[in-house]
């Protein structure tokens, strides 16, 4: 397949053609640079840092719950301790202060401070139990702490990481954009268009180099008889792979 270039090209036919060359080899590069920015190893570690601390936080909250809940009863213990104990040592105040002298009610302050004393001792072993419970709670929560604490590290480590690449990557798009612009300014309107055309439909490859009976761009060898009209082609005429349809660079 042949078409006969109607633009007037800048400088000769060669360089022309020569030139699509190195529009195609910058695309080719900001392409491989646009997929490398997108598929930096430190993006998908840092997926996985992110998925684990997730669940971390996860773990996290429903144990500082479990802790929080335990925490309360705890101090509701240790309130009616308090306020037990206050009762007792104020029973045994006015008993050995000499302000009651009534055996009868000497013996009923007496029973009641055995009471509370039994009592108190209730708590405080409702209380152990508690703070039993809260030990392997708050040696979870440390570990958490400590393994979170990790994460978060390697999140910012990984996130440093990704920015300075792609800050390189970009600079290096921008570059390769510029040039690409300079080398597309030599390349005649119509071939240029015809050239986006085909690298749109044909994975980023409008157009490829012939080398000896093969194209470049999908690899496959040219009939002989094909080859044989390209060599008697005008140098002008734009001649297209009859295998992928790319533009062919002799």
């Amino acid at each position: 397949m042949t078409e006969q270039e109607s633009g007037e090209a800048a400088g000769s036919t060669g360089d022309v053609f020569s030139t699509l060359l190195e529009v195609q080899d910058h695309d080719t590069t900001i392409d491989q640079l646009r997929h490398r920015r997108s598929a930096l190893p430190e993006q998908a570690e840092l997926a996985g840092v992110e998925g684990r601390l997730s669940i971390l936080e996860n773990r996290a909250t429903v144990v500082q719950t479990v802790r929080d809940e335990l925490g309360v009863r705890q101090a509701a213990l240790e309130e009616q301790i308090d306020v037990t104990r206050a009762r007792r040592t104020e029973l045994e105040r006015r008993m050995f202060g000499g302000q009651v002298s009534a055996a009868r009610d000497l013996q009923a302050m007496d029973e009641e401070v055995k009471h509370l004393a039994h009592h108190i001792s209730e708590l405080e072993d409702r209380e152990i139990e508690i703070m039993e419970e809260l030990e392997p709670i708050d040696t979870d929560l440390s570990a958490v702490s400590t393994e979170r604490d990790a994460l978060r590290s390697d999140r910012a480590r990984l996130q440093g990481a990704i920015a300075s690449a792609v800050e390189g990557i970009d600079a290096d798009i921008v570059t390769q954009s510029a040039d690409r612009v300079a080398a597309a300014a030599a390349v005649p309107a119509d071939l240029l268009a015809r050239y986006e055309r085909l690298r749109t439909v044909l994975a980023g490859t409008g157009a490829a180099r012939l080398v000896g009976g093969s194209c470049s761009g999908c690899h496959l060898t040219l009939p002989a008889m094909e080859m044989d009209r390209i060599r008697k082609a005008p140098p002008d005429e734009v001649i297209l792979c009859d295998q992928c349809g790319r533009i062919l660079v002799r």
